[in-house]
Formats: structure tokens, C-alpha cells, sequence
């Protein structure tokens, strides 16, 4: 057994490079000022009355700086927001104008809160949103449709709550997340329309709550997510070695159908190291009664990874020099059979099949913290332990509530190192535009392949789902 110690990947910026999202945005502008692109996102928005006022309030005082909250002096962890406007940071201003805004009735609020049955109040409320969705999506010019679900509303339908999707693979049980459900129902509803969707509760708009995040860090993560879905460009993107070949990373995931009959496939975004990429859907698979774990047969993963290859070449205009899979259960000789058949056709020069999956082994430490984030037990070449959560030096803390649970990281096949292998996962797990504190668990790999089947599960037979992430995030 071996221990080592990752540093924390940079992230590359506009002008620069530096570990934090928030640091790097702050000090060296998003990514793609390099790159063409517009300067201002236009806001579509859906809301009551009330909940429009509060969103262009909160839309305003984002355009500024906004002062961080440190607890216990400890800036890095919340710092201050650096505004978003054109003279810093995201580069680019958000545009909200009554013109490309709808308003929800009261009346049409009342009605839904007389609906007896939870089931019929969600979907009841998911058509009279995408009504206006649709609206907008069609007659305006818009980038991205702010929906703002009125207190009244959310508190009489949404009465449970799911567990984190971020600390755990076990699938959640379905009656357990109507919250979600609406979320998941309303973005594949209006999938179609071509306009990515932020969800966002009318009580997150109030300043004056207490909540577990301040304003500056609430600004940071809902500025990033609306800028990553308006341009559909990158904030920042992970280093890249030009020696190396072009690389792509992708995750195999599946879900289940909505009346839990059927397992169908997803994979996840396949995408290069700027976080371009593409997201496909594909057919139900087979349950072993033994095994209990889903798997896919040689022609099925053959197909599959061979369409996501032909898309990603069609979408990004060349072909990836180097592979990497990863799934969160082990492969089957099934499964690599059809892979490799994909990745020799396709002229992928080298590939590497990992899984990841969540550790039942955990390392202690003297001190009042747990290990390190980026600590790497090689068991052997094969099996790996990776602490993506963890003691944060730059943070100079440890931000979870509960003793942090490893990865484990098996390399079932591989061209490079286990060393290089583990830095990357490491590096993917800051690759998710939707929240701007870096240590999150899992690689956007892994992660992705579970949000776009919780939201194709909803995407009607027939329909085809969008290829970009911005929709499903």
C-alpha cells in the first residue's frame, strides 16, 4: 500500500490560472473571453408579480459587488462576489426587461393549491409554467428563462425532501422527492423548446432570511450557472498538457423509467477538456437476477459508445486522441468487448475504462480534521482509494458535516498511469458549473450521468433530449 498526496488541479482562466472558481473568475476573467462570444445574457423570466420584482432586485444587486461573509477568518471559503458586469469578472451584464418576462396569475396560484392530490398539483403546475416557457421560447429572444416558484406555492407542494445527490450513488427513493420531481418534469417538458431553464425559489431572492449561504456566495453559484447555460461556453476550464493527445471524458449511468418497469441507459456528457461536449440517451438494458446490477450487452455498448463518439466529432469537429470511461460499477468482458470494438473503429488511439464508486474504507488522521482532499491509497494497480472530500488547504477547513466517505477507484483497463488516472478525477470533480465551491465529490462524469437520467426519465418516448448539460443542471 502507497500513500500520495494530489495538489489541488489549477483551473484555467481568461488570463490565468488558480485552484478556486471564485478566485480564478475574480482575478483573471471567465475562460472564454479568449474565445468569441456575446456580452450580454438576455433574462427570460416566469414568475407572480411579486417574484418578478424580487428577481430583477436580486439580478441588480448581483451587477455589483457584493462583500463576503469569513467565518472564523477564513476568506477563501467565502469571499466576496466580484459582480456581474462588464468591467469584471464574467465580462458580459444580464439583461431583464418586463418585455421578456411572464406573469403568473394569483388566481392561477389558488387554483393549484385546491388541487387535492400531490401528483395532479405537480403536473398541473408544471403545464402552467411551461405555457409561459414556451411563450417566451418562441416569441422572444431569450437565453436563459428564470421560473421563480412563489413561497405559497412550493411550501404546499413540496412537503419532502431527496437526499443529496452530491454525498451519495444509492438511488433515491422516488416517493421521496416531489421537489424533484417538478424540477426534473418541467426542464424535460420544455427540453424541447432550445432554452435552457434555472429554477429558483422566490424565498432564495430575499436577503433578509437567514439562510446557510450568504449573498455573495448564493451570487456566485447562480451567476456562474446562469452565464454557463446562456452561452453554453466555459467559466474555466481544467489545464491541458499540448503534448498530450486531445482527451475526452464520458460516464455511463442508468435510470430507471418513471413506473420503475424499465432500465434505460444514459451517457452522461462526453466531453474534451474545455467541458464542450455532447449527452445521448440510449435503449433499456437488462437486469441480472443474480447480479442485481444493470449492465449492457457488447452490441449495446458497442452502439452506444460509437454514437457518442460519431456526435462528439460531428459537434466539436475532431476526433478525441485519448478516451476515458468511467462507470460507477464494474465492467463486464461484455461491456469491454463492445467498448474496445467502438474505440478501434472510431481510431481512438488509447483508452482507459475506470470505475468509481463510493469507498467503504476510510483512513484516520491525528488532528481535528479528516485526511486531505486529493489523498491516493494505491492498494495496487488496480484498486485505488481517492479523498475528493476532505481537508481543504486552501480552504483551510473541512466544509462537510460528516466524517468524509473516499472514492474508490478500480482501473479495469488503462493506458496511463494510476497516478494520472487519479489527478484527473480529481481535476473532473470542479468541473461542475453549477456550484463554485471546488470540492465537491464526484467527478462531473459520474455526477452528470445521474442528473441526465433524472431528467430523461421525464423526456417523453419519441423525444429527443438535448445534447448540451446546460439542460439538465
Amino acid at each position: 500500500m502507497k500513500l500520495h498526496y494530489i495538489e489541488e488541479p489549477l483551473l484555467e482562466f481568461g488570463s490565468g490560472t488558480h485552484v478556486c472558481p471564485r478566485a480564478g473568475i475574480t482575478s483573471y476573467e471567465v475562460y472564454d473571453t479568449r474565445l468569441e462570444r456575446r456580452d450580454k445574457i438576455m433574462i427570460g423570466a416566469v414568475g407572480t408579480g411579486s417574484c418578478l420584482a424580487k428577481l430583477r432586485q436580486w439580478l441588480e444587486r448581483c451587477a455589483q459587488p457584493i462583500p463576503g461573509r469569513p467565518r472564523n477568518n477564513k476568506v477563501e471559503l467565502r469571499p466576496a462576489f466580484c459582480g456581474f458586469n462588464t468591467m469584471s469578472g464574467y465580462k458580459a451584464e444580464l439583461v431583464v426587461r418586463d418585455a421578456l418576462s411572464r406573469t403568473l396569475n394569483n388566481s392561477d396560484i389558488r387554483r393549484l393549491l385546491k388541487i387535492d392530490k400531490w401528483q395532479d398539483r405537480v403536473r398541473e403546475a408544471v403545464e402552467l409554467f411551461y405555457g409561459h416557457i414556451e411563450f417566451l421560447a418562441r416569441y422572444r429572444v431569450v437565453d436563459v428563462i428564470v421560473c421563480v416558484i412563489p413561497d405559497e406555492l412550493y411550501s404546499f407542494m413540496f412537503k419532502k425532501t431527496a437526499p443529496s445527490l452530491e454525498e451519495t450513488l444509492e438511488e433515491e427513493d422516488e416517493q421521496e422527492s416531489f421537489e424533484h420531481n417538478f424540477r426534473r418534469a418541467l426542464k424535460a417538458r420544455a427540453m424541447h423548446l432550445g432554452c435552457p431553464l434555472q429554477l429558483t425559489r422566490e424565498l432564495s431572492l430575499d436577503s433578509n432570511v437567514k439562510s446557510q449561504q450568504d449573498d455573495a456566495t448564493k451570487a456566485w453559484n447562480y451567476c456562474t450557472a446562469l452565464y454557463y447555460k446562456a452561452n453554453k461556453t466555459v467559466p474555466w476550464k481544467m489545464i491541458t498538457d499540448v503534448n498530450r493527445p486531445m482527451v475526452c471524458y464520458a460516464g455511463i449511468g442508468f435510470y430507471r423509467s418513471r413506473d420503475r418497469k424499465t432500465l434505460q441507459t444514459s451517457l452522461a456528457q462526453i466531453f474534451d477538456e474545455l467541458g464542450n461536449g455532447v449527452i445521448l440517451r440510449g435503449g433499456p438494458v437488462q437486469m441480472d437476477k443474480d447480479d442485481r446490477v444493470p449492465h449492457l450487452s457488447s452490441e449495446q455498448a458497442y452502439t452506444l459508445l460509437t454514437r457518442a463518439l460519431v456526435e462528439y466529432k460531428r459537434a466539436l469537429n475532431t476526433a478525441p486522441g485519448r478516451l476515458v470511461l468511467h462507470k460507477s460499477s464494474n465492467y463486464t468482458d461484455e461491456e469491454l468487448d463492445g467498448f474496445r470494438e467502438a474505440t478501434d473503429d472510431m481510431q481512438v488511439q488509447t483508452t482507459d475504462f475506470v470505475t468509481v464508486s463510493d469507498s467503504s474504507v476510510r483512513l484516520l488522521r491525528d488532528g481535528a480534521y479528516p485526511p486531505f482532499r486529493g489523498m491516493h491509497v494505491e492498494l495496487d494497480r488496480e484498486s485505488h482509494i481517492l479523498y475528493t472530500r476532505g481537508f481543504v488547504p486552501y480552504y483551510r477547513t473541512y466544509t462537510g458535516k460528516y466524517i468524509p466517505q473516499p472514492l474508490e477507484v478500480r482501473i479495469v483497463e488503462a493506458d496511463e498511469s494510476p497516478d494520472i488516472i487519479c489527478r484527473e478525477i480529481l481535476a473532473l470533480t470542479k468541473m461542475n458549473w453549477n456550484n463554485t465551491q471546488f470540492d465537491q465529490k464526484y467527478p462531473i462524469t459520474i455526477g452528470c450521468a445521474r442528473r441526465v437520467g433524472e431528467i430523461l426519465k421525464y423526456l417523453d418516448e419519441g423525444k429527443e433530449p438535448q445534447t448540451s448539460y446546460s439542460y439538465y443542471m
